[in-house]
């Protein structure tokens, strides 16, 4: 189960809600652990020309009482065998031959097609929706809705159908509650790291003068297949003239390069990076980078439960000043199902995190199982640019390294 079920009831019953429904698809899977590629990319107009540039719309009900509930079309309902949650409803006419009789089914596949033969719950997830609210007695309930997943006439079809219902939007609420991460994604986290960092590596031995960082990413793409995950970047500096992916580039004999990349596990992404060059660092450089490590030593020392996360930032920014470098931006962010979770290590601009249910300064303090990067970069256009970029765990007693990955230098290849 990746959804951290005990802080979800701890904050609903702090606001007093009796139910959380997810509409945004990557809220849907952190709730159910259910995923169609399809979900995120197929929009309305492209089943009925014509029609909206909307999301196709699904939902997940957690109850604070009463079973959860996972609202999917029929044509995906197979990508919930195994979603932890029991009650799979399907909306509107199936649109399956059910003209041959089944054969052997295994358990899990057994109840979403004993799900089809239902009657139909409502001809939209929507319709659906407000079934399943019914048959839990929360029409009239105090609901955590995640609006940032909301399509317009959703929206408007919820107001008309839940007119005695407390109906209050919590994306925010929802964030809070992803922050801390559950042992499932840390799992697959951790994972995700380690095949990155393996890899990312494993690429940038192949760095030669005149070798095209198209062929180290190639690499990457090919050997991060292999071991079970899904690229998500591959990202170098030309000449420290900021990031890039895509133009094509001869690497020339006195490069040194900002390289970033990130793969993905079960869904769960990891992001991470380091300095190629493609010989031993001219003192400008080694200078600089040297600033970068001692930078994120001070990061690293800061952390700890009930730390804000512009004190690391800060610890981070004030050790590169010393250094006299102040055109560049130390920060840190969360991993999960966003390449960009909270908590943000970032300075505290005064915002606040706040929708219906919460209303919190947005600098949040760290808690134990956040998961997140540091990273510090120094670009110097025209010339050539140094990073480096870690993924850190909350502990009780601080913080510790996700998955090894040694910074101590950058990557010099030998040939």
């Amino acid at each position: 189960m990746l959804f951290n079920k005990p802080r979800a009831i701890e904050y609903m019953r702090r606001c007093g809600l009796d139910a959380l429904v997810a509409a945004s698809w990557v809220n849907v899977t952190y709730f159910s652990d259910y995923y169609s590629w399809m979900d995120p990319l197929f929009k309305e107009y492209m089943s009925a020309p014509g029609a909206s540039s909307n999301l196709e719309q699904g939902y997940a009900v957690f109850p604070l009482d009463g079973e959860p509930a996972l609202i999917v079309s029929p044509l995906s309902v197979a990508n919930a065998a195994d979603s932890w949650v029991s009650e799979v409803v399907t909306y509107g006419a199936t649109g399956l031959d059910g003209g041959l009789p089944p054969g052997p089914l295994a358990d899990k596949y057994q109840r979403l097609y004993d799900g089809l033969h239902r009657p139909s719950l409502g001809a939209t997830a929507t319709e659906a929706l407000l079934s399943v609210l019914k048959a839990r007695g929360l029409l009239g309930a105090r609901i955590g809705l995640d609006m940032e997943g909301l399509t317009e006439p959703a929206r408007q079809a919820l107001a008309g159908a839940l007119p005695h219902a407390q109906v209050k939007n919590c994306s925010n609420l929802l964030r809070l509650i992803k922050a801390v991460k559950s042992p499932a994604e840390i799992e697959r986290l951790t994972r995700s790291a380690a095949i990155n960092e393996q890899i990312a590596l494993e690429s940038l031995t192949l760095a030669r003068p005149g070798r095209q960082m198209g062929d180290l990413a190639q690499h990457y793409r090919q050997r991060v297949a292999e071991l079970g995950a899904d690229v998500d970047h591959y990202a170098y500096s030309i000449r420290g003239l900021g990031i890039v992916t895509e133009p094509a580039y001869a690497l020339a004999e006195d490069d040194v390069l900002f390289v970033d990349f990130g793969c993905l596990v079960g869904h769960y992404f990891s992001d991470t990076g380091t300095t190629l060059a493609l010989r031993e660092l001219a003192p400008p450089f080694a200078e600089r980078h040297a600033a970068l490590r001692a930078a994120l030593a001070a990061g690293m020392a800061a952390l700890g439960p009930g730390v804000k996360g512009s004190a690391v930032r800060g610890a981070m920014w004030q050790t590169l000043n010393a250094h006299g470098i102040t055109a560049t931006n130390p920060h840190g962010h969360g991993l999960g199902l966003e390449i960009r979770d909270y908590p943000m290590i970032m300075a505290d601009h005064g915002l606040r995190l706040r929708d219906d249910c919460i209303d919190l300064p947005a600098d949040l303090p760290l808690e134990v199982d956040m998961v997140f990067n540091l990273e510090a970069a120094i670009f110097t256009p025209g010339v050539g640019a140094t990073h480096i970029e870690r993924t850190f765990v909350i502990t009780p007693d601080g913080a510790r390294s996700l998955t090894p990955q040694d910074r101590s230098g950058p990557v010099i290849p030998r040939w």
